[in-house]
């Protein structure tokens, strides 16, 4: 499921930027590069393309926010309200090498003539 819903992100990101990179500007963005005014007619519009990549922009925009927001509750509900230095802290205390008893620290034997 949740890989399904990076899948989705991911597309949905990718076509969010190709639509906002192809709406015209003041400047003519990359409209002007797909053929300029005659973009209109090609999405049914005398006045242009920009209604339609408008409301494609608004669509994919509240796509974007809906998939963040249930990722985001997904994956908070999968793990524990601890933070991750805790979580250390606790494997680090729960690990078999703190159970095992401690050997004391031998002195290194003397060499004669020293």
């Amino acid at each position: 499921m949740y890989t399904v819903l990076i899948f989705l992100f991911v597309v949905v990101c990718f076509l969010l930027t190709f639509v906002i990179l192809i709406q015209s500007s003041k400047g003519g963005g990359l409209a002007g590069t797909f053929g300029g005014d005659t973009m209109g007619t090609l999405f049914g519009s005398g006045r242009g393309a920009s209604p339609f990549l408008t409301k494609v922009t608004a669509i994919l925009a509240t796509a974007f926010l809906l998939i963040a927001l249930v990722m985001g509750l997904i994956t908070r509900g999968g793990h524990s309200q601890q933070s991750l230095v805790q979580q250390e802290r606790e494997r680090l205390n729960s690990s078999p090498a703190r159970t095992l008893p401690q050997i004391p620290d031998q002195q290194p034997a003397q060499l004669p003539g020293n």
